[in-house]
């Protein structure tokens, strides 16, 4: 429903960090690991024990190029002696940039390990994933160790995530030339996987019809990001792929929130291809381009008709253009009339100036969102934010970007979220709000 008030969030204060604005009036020095920070520090380890790449002062310099784009500072070494718990606070992530073997001696280890479980972030850029495979944290952070890798050549990346900074914008299929690496596990069961290799393009792939080549986790109190690319010179040339890697950092130094937890057995409800299954409900409509859909008038509602739900999960990627109005339901009876869906159901809002109750993460009308834990895990206006919707029984719980915000039990008789129908709102003229990735995956009963 439409704002009637309007209140501060952290959009506008994670629009800051691209700008690197100062924060006035404050004497205090800024926090490197706080996105608010005047300005954030990076610091890029490119230190090699075994193989070399050439690729490497590229990397440093495309970095320290895209710091300067993000409003992060950077700093490169290869000295192993910068891994101290002092030297580390300084620091928002660090990036290893194509190490390889072992580089840290165990008490830069600690010093390491103590830095993420504190809050670090780490980025690991192509054979960061061919370093230290004897400690273990290193493999976990990293999220999987090199195997092996054909020669270079062309081939197709299927992008399964277009709302991480990293990779949203990315289309559905990315093709590029690098060195594509094997790994000797698949990090789909502890991390967040944005992007396939599509093995049939390419040759000597070894992993399969499931291949990662870029994922996000948090990790022991951290945040992590790797990327298999990056292994050629012409890499850090390539708009597209430095416009991965900086969505990687970005999402490290918690400039770019993200729901980086692992996620299988979903089904898509809309992958981008066509609405199938969904029906329009009064006035307005949505546009389709480029996978996405988009609220054009109103107000109204594309609902999935194919199918009620009854105890499930439901995860959407959402974005707003600017101050803007519209919002999810669920358990809702059939109906083309959209005013069913808001006199029989729930409205998860999205509306971040709205007052408490009808605030983005709010149950509309009825429950806020933890405004506190709502304004660290939001993205601000142009950029994506994920929505996890589970309702079990007549239990329904929000978690904004992988952060839980509401937590809501209907105790209404004449409302019941047991069983009932999924839409999205197009609220009316003036309000874009677009829609990807609609997917479900249904739990048990009783949860």
């Amino acid at each position: 429903m439409h704002a009637s008030a309007r209140l501060a969030t952290a959009a506008g204060a994670a629009a800051l960090v691209l700008a690197a604005t100062a924060l006035p009036g404050s004497a205090a020095q800024p926090d490197p690991r706080d996105p608010r920070a005047e300005e954030s520090r990076v610091l890029v380890f490119s230190k090699t024990a075994g193989f070399r790449h050439d690729s490497i002062p590229d990397g440093i310099a495309a970095v320290e190029e895209l710091g300067a784009q993000g409003g992060f500072a950077v700093d490169a070494t290869e000295d192993a002696g910068a891994f101290t718990r002092k030297n580390l606070d300084r620091y928002a992530a660090v990036v290893f940039l194509s190490t390889t073997g072992d580089v840290l001696n165990t008490t830069q280890q600690r010093a390491f390990e103590r830095y993420i479980e504190n809050g670090g972030g780490y980025v690991g850029v192509h054979a960061a994933a061919d370093t230290e495979y004897d400690w273990p944290f290193y493999g976990g952070l990293a999220g999987a160790y090199f195997r092996s890798h054909p020669h270079i050549q062309q081939a197709t990346i299927e992008v399964e995530d277009r709302a991480h900074a990293a990779t949203a914008h990315l289309g559905a299929v990315w093709e590029r030339t690098d060195e594509w690496y094997d790994y000797r596990t698949n990090p789909r069961e502890q991390a967040h996987v944005l992007a396939t290799l599509d093995e049939s393009s390419y040759t000597g792939g070894t992993m399969g019809e499931d291949h990662p080549i870029s994922w996000c986790q948090t990790y022991r109190g951290g945040r992590a990001f790797y990327t298999g690319g990056g292994h050629t010179r012409e890499s850090y040339a390539e708009p597209a792929f430095r416009a991965h890697l900086l969505g990687g950092i970005r999402y490290a130094i918690g400039a770019a929130q993200a729901d980086c937890r692992p996620e299988k057995g979903y089904t898509p409800l809309f992958d981008g291809t066509g609405t199938q299954g969904w029906r329009q409900a009064g006035p307005g409509s949505f546009t389709l381009q480029d996978g996405t859909l988009t609220s054009t008038g109103g107000m109204g509602m594309l609902w999935y008709a194919a199918k009620e739900f009854r105890s499930y999960s439901l995860k959407l990627d959402w974005r707003m253009a600017g101050d803007d109005n519209s919002g999810v339901f669920v358990g809702f009876p059939a109906s083309d009339d959209p005013w069913s869906a808001v006199n029989n159901g729930y409205e998860i809002q999205i509306d971040a100036t709205d007052v408490p109750e009808r605030t983005t993460g709010s149950v509309y009308g009825f429950r806020s969102a933890d405004i506190a834990a709502r304004d660290r895990a939001l993205n601000p206006p142009g950029e994506w934010n994920t929505y996890e919707i589970r309702v079990e029984g007549e239990r329904l719980r929000i978690w904004l970007n992988g952060v839980k915000i509401n937590d809501f039990t209907n105790t209404d008789p004449a409302r019941s979220l047991t069983r009932g129908h999924i839409g999205i709102q197009n609220h009316g003229d003036g309000d874009e709000v677009s829609f990807r990735n609609i997917r479900v995956k249904e739990l048990p009963a009783g949860g």
